[in-house]
């Protein structure tokens, strides 16, 4: 879909997001195949120039998430406050919402910023474009190096084999995906937990409002964005929420 020049310099001029690129082609392995090629040819990632930790934080900003969009605000900033006890940490935010937009900001690494970019942002109705994020985060991966993917939704209605085939090529390249699933719909859990696990990542459930699970989830993945395995060990310790999402990721 080609982007109208004209909204494009609209939607800068208020400090939105610009909107991410679709991907040129489409990868037709099945899981099985990609799981395979994982194991034979895990790569490691570039790191940033700066030394830097970098985390895609992507979010469902379709109209049931708007409740869930609204707590994530709130507690974007522990995300930063945990980085800080360890390294320096950029976010990139990535949101889809409507019938197809799906924007992503450029490296911020500031909560406030982080905090006003996202309060300027209101979800709208609309289908999930998982498969444009993992784009996103693929391209950022290979062009500056990536540290790790978090993604908070509770829908999936895309190709399943498509979303597990992007998500092995974050694994060849270390990105692992933070599945963090609001509510219970297993179609979506399934590919979720498929997705982490291709990604070599890890997949948690937390319950709708449950500001206090979200927020350990958050830190966890703010840690090893940062530091690390060895930060989401320490932090693995003393917070529920790390020791789950290490219990699940690939040594």
């Amino acid at each position: 879909m080609t982007a109208d020049p004209t909204k494009s310099r609209t939607a800068a001029s208020h400090g939105k997001p610009a909107p991410a690129t679709r991907e040129s082609s489409e990868v037709a392995s099945t899981s099985a195949d990609i799981a395979a090629f994982v194991a034979r040819a895990r790569a490691t990632a570039p790191v940033s120039a700066q030394g830097r930790g970098r985390l895609v934080f992507a979010l469902d900003a379709t109209m049931s998430r708007q409740p869930t969009w609204d707590m994530a605000c709130a507690l974007q900033a522990d995300m930063f406050r945990e980085a800080a006890a360890i390294g320096n940490l950029d976010i990139r935010l990535v949101y889809y919402r409507g019938l197809a937009e799906c924007r992503a900001s450029g490296w911020i690494s500031d909560s406030a910023q982080l905090a006003r970019l996202m309060g300027r942002i209101r979800c709208q109705g609309g289908h999930t474009q998982i498969g444009k994020v993992l784009g996103d985060v693929r391209r950022e991966a290979v062009a500056a190096g990536v540290r790790a993917m978090v993604f908070v939704g509770d829908a999936m209605e895309e190709s399943a084999d498509d979303l597990c085939a992007r998500a092995g090529e974050l694994g060849m390249l270390k990105v692992p995906a933070f599945m963090f699933q609001e509510g219970h719909d297993p179609g979506a859990e399934q590919v979720f937990r498929e997705m982490a696990r291709l990604s070599g990542g890890a997949w948690c459930r937390f319950d709708p409002g449950a500001a206090a699970q979200l927020r350990e989830l958050l830190r966890a993945a703010a840690a090893y964005a940062a530091g690390g395995r060895d930060a989401l060990m320490r932090l693995s310790r003393t917070t529920a929420g790390a020791a789950l999402l290490l219990g699940q990721m690939k040594s």
